[in-house]
């Protein structure tokens, strides 16, 4: 998942149009119920399911984006071991 797919998780779950990939999830107003739903589109449209605690250590997009990425190569690496 790239920068641009959660930025738009980002616009629906904080109904707004104004953010970026540094744009800090909390700063923009989102609370903890609203996290949920970021994480759960993340894991919706990447496969990738990453905890509160990785929301809260990266609450941007771009910051997010780049978790998803590692997980996603490491979700990969992993199923081309089998």
């Amino acid at each position: 998942m790239n920068v641009d797919g959660v930025i738009d998780i980002y616009r629906r779950v904080l109904e707004s149009e104004d953010i970026t990939g540094d744009s800090d999830f909390f700063e923009l107003g989102g609370d903890s119920l609203l996290a949920t739903r970021v994480l759960s589109g993340i894991a919706r449209v990447s496969g990738v399911e990453l905890s509160f605690d990785d929301f809260l250590l990266a609450p941007t997009p771009d910051a997010l984006a780049k978790l998803v990425s590692s997980d996603e190569r490491h979700l990969n690496t992993a199923d081309g071991a089998r």
